[in-house]
């Protein structure tokens, strides 16, 4: 009975934890996240953690006290680090946050004053009285503010002109007519010649609706930025910052970044019908910028035209 018992606890803990696993699965699976030595930044959310250890001073009074200073310092040294990831995080493909902190101390206060309010995100307590902080910080909304430079050149969304009615002319008061008798002309009759049947008009078929832009970069070594650009073979630029607004940019990213191609093609970014590209080439010191083939980069210029799935930022990155 007692062997009985313990299978079945067995089991049931082995199966719970099994479906935690599966639970994270999905997230892990085509989330792309950047690692770095003490911390991470997870491109698919936007979230950039990083941890900290802090351990018991001698002089605490209690084992109370003693935990909460520990908190503290590993708190400190968690958002130290925080500011250090931020730092190797590229804003566009020549520019990294530290390249742009340097040019400027009010960005450097501003980007510090963030991460003094970065969330606490987890504590874990060590056998050895010691403490884990992890911290962590949105790289969008306020903060992408402060780090995309305002030399980027952000679009406006262009509003259609109004379709003007041209002017009726004036009408000229007409002259009274006198009706004269003519004598009946009878025209020659033509022979009869029989119609051709009219061909069948082909029905036109409904144009193909996108709901964003996935461009495969697989197998070239490109990273991830705040601010990408995709380009065609002819160097022209097909997407960039230039093709959006700097709101859109700043409250959703310019794009998404996971590891999953087929996974990415149901992620809300881009759901459900997005339009698929292959990148053949990086571009840019920092690898960050895209060439795709002509042919999908002519269809994306046609399709911008009626289309807003791009100025909307619904673009995802897929990287290894």
């Amino acid at each position: 009975m007692r062997r009985f018992l313990f299978l079945v606890c067995f089991l049931a803990f082995g199966l719970g934890f099994y479906g935690m696993a599966l639970a994270q699965q999905p997230i892990m699976d085509y989330a792309y996240v950047q690692t770095f030595e003490n911390g991470k930044v997870n491109w698919q959310t936007g979230l950039v953690t990083a941890t900290g250890i802090g351990a018991p001073p001698a002089t605490a009074v209690n084992m109370a006290q003693a935990r909460a200073m520990a908190v503290r310092a590993a708190t400190v040294v968690a958002r130290r680090n925080l500011l250090e990831v931020l730092k190797g995080v590229q804003i566009d493909s020549t520019t990294t946050v530290q390249n742009y902190m340097v040019t400027n101390d009010i960005i450097i206060s501003r980007v510090q004053g963030f991460l003094q309010n970065s969330q606490v995100l987890d504590i874990a307590y060590m056998s050895d009285g010691s403490v884990e902080v992890t911290v962590g910080v949105s790289l969008r909304g306020g903060l992408a503010d402060v780090l995309l430079p305002p030399t980027i050149p952000f679009g406006t969304k262009i509003q259609k002109p109004e379709r003007l009615t041209p002017p009726t002319p004036p009408v000229e008061p007409s002259q009274p007519q006198v009706n004269v008798p003519q004598p009946p002309v009878v025209a020659p009759q033509p022979p009869q010649v029989q119609p051709e049947p009219t061909p069948a008009m082909p029905t036109p078929q409904p144009e193909m609706v996108y709901t964003g832009l996935i461009v495969d970069a697989r197998g070239l070594g490109a990273r991830p930025a705040m601010s990408p650009k995709i380009y065609d073979e002819n160097g022209q630029e097909v997407y960039g910052s230039a093709f959006v607004s700097r709101e859109y940019a700043i409250q959703q990213g310019m794009a998404g970044y996971a590891k999953d191609l087929e996974k990415a093609k149901s992620n809300p970014r881009v759901a459900n019908m997005p339009f698929v590209a292959k990148a053949v080439q990086v571009k840019g010191k920092g690898k960050a910028d895209l060439v795709i083939d002509n042919a999908s980069a002519n269809q994306l210029r046609a399709l911008s035209q009626k289309q807003s799935f791009l100025e909307k930022c619904k673009v995802m990155i897929i990287l290894d």
